[in-house]
């Protein structure tokens, strides 16, 4: 649980439950010091304080008493001292003594992009210059920027990666206008902050729920036109035949809550591995019995095949949901161990 454990807790998760316990009236002191995005970040954690242990609370308050203390913390710190030799040798002359490295260490990053997903960022830097967007692409995390990278039209690409590798001493004061220049462009796009109506999820779930001949052209119309795209969904579908990717455990869960009836109808259509899966996890009588069940059934209505299918991947999205059962989903590279 979040703020069980001190030596666990994150900085903003600190902060929240130290604003909480100094109350309403400093905290409003403090908001009015700090930038709109960090009020809703910290917001946002002290939403989530609920019951937090004693222990905890104490050592958050213990940590905040050492910090102005100042019995451990220097006056000037890290931060302070290389403000000070940029505004006192400038830019050039500070880049020409103390060497590019420890001139670039600087603290301030382009917050807004933390509250932007790579799909959004990748089509508002779409129309600029390779330049602007090799600058915004230098202040994401490795993976968020090939996230967005990969989405770029193949012209820019490779110039973006080329201006990033050759980019040099960046001001503190240009980095803080163009956050501020992004915040606002992306505030009014909707983007930041705001309550996710679409994405990539919700259109999983959606298929997911869908009749089969419906979901695939679907799919297929999505591969053609963003391949990308097509990919991300399918991670996050589960489908009748990703039953196979649950190990023999799981799957005897699975089938202890699926109706005999129902397990013959889904069966119906299902691929031999399925079957064999499922044949393997239930005693040698009930898979003699049902074989037998299922070249004795007749003609089935595909609604129906479709349906009871439905409900076997209910019950495991259900059990995997409650912890009980693990689901590897193929194309993944985790594993247990």
């Amino acid at each position: 649980m979040p703020f069980e454990d001190f030596e666990k807790m994150s900085g903003l998760e600190k902060s929240a439950l130290l604003l909480n316990v100094l109350g309403n009236s400093v905290t409003a002191q403090i908001f009015k010091k700090m930038k709109d995005n960090d009020v809703k970040r910290l917001v946002s954690a002290m939403g989530q304080v609920t019951k937090v242990p004693i222990p905890a609370v104490k050592s958050v308050l213990e940590a905040f008493y050492t910090e102005i203390a100042e019995e451990d913390t220097l006056i000037f710190g890290h931060a302070q001292g290389r403000e000070f030799v940029l505004s006192t040798l400038g830019e050039e002359r500070a880049k020409t003594v103390l060497g590019q490295l420890s001139v670039l260490e600087v603290t301030r990053t382009l917050e807004a992009l933390e509250l932007v997903d790579p799909r959004t960022l990748a089509n508002f830097l779409v129309n600029e210059h390779p330049q602007t967007v090799a600058l915004v692409l230098a202040h994401l995390d490795p993976a968020k920027k090939c996230g967005v990278l990969k989405r770029l039209p193949d012209s820019i690409q490779t110039e973006v990666v080329l201006r990033i590798s050759n980019l040099d001493f960046i001001s503190p004061n240009l980095i803080a206008e163009v956050d501020e220049v992004l915040k606002q462009e992306l505030a009014t796009l909707g983007s930041i902050d705001t309550q996710q109506l679409g994405g990539v999820q919700p259109i999983a779930e959606m298929l997911n729920v869908m009749d089969k001949t419906s979901e695939q052209n679907i799919m297929a119309r999505v591969e053609e036109k963003d391949p990308q795209l097509a990919e991300e969904i399918r991670k996050l579908m589960f489908v009748f035949e990703d039953l196979v990717y649950i190990d023999d455990r799981g799957m005897q869960m699975v089938l202890k809550e699926v109706p005999n009836d129902k397990l013959v109808i889904a069966l119906k259509t299902a691929p031999e591995e399925i079957r064999e899966k499922i044949f393997r996890n239930i005693s040698k009588r009930a898979a003699d019995l049902l074989r037998e069940d299922l070249e004795a059934m007749g003609p089935t209505k595909l609604s129906d095949v479709e349906v009871a299918q439905q409900e076997m991947i209910n019950i495991a999205k259900k059990l995997e949901a409650e912890g009980k059962i693990v689901i590897s989903r193929g194309g993944e590279s985790d594993s247990l161990v």
